[in-house]
């Protein structure tokens, strides 16, 4: 698996968890940064895969 898939899936988390504290406190600033966060996360983790795929597609 490659490192850009799980910094991916740790932004994606990060930002849900900042977003849902944003949503309970009535911070907007705060559920910005944890959707900006979660958006990150998904290109991060689509890149990781987009290289995994790749790096197979080498091996074959």
């Amino acid at each position: 698996m490659d490192k850009d898939r799980i910094a991916g899936s740790a932004n994606q988390a990060k930002g849900a968890i900042k977003e849902a504290a944003g949503t309970l406190t009535g911070d907007a600033k705060l559920k910005a940064e944890g959707a900006a966060d979660k958006a990150t996360g998904k290109v991060q983790n689509a890149v990781g895969g987009a290289k995994d795929a790749i790096r197979d597609a080498l091996k074959h």
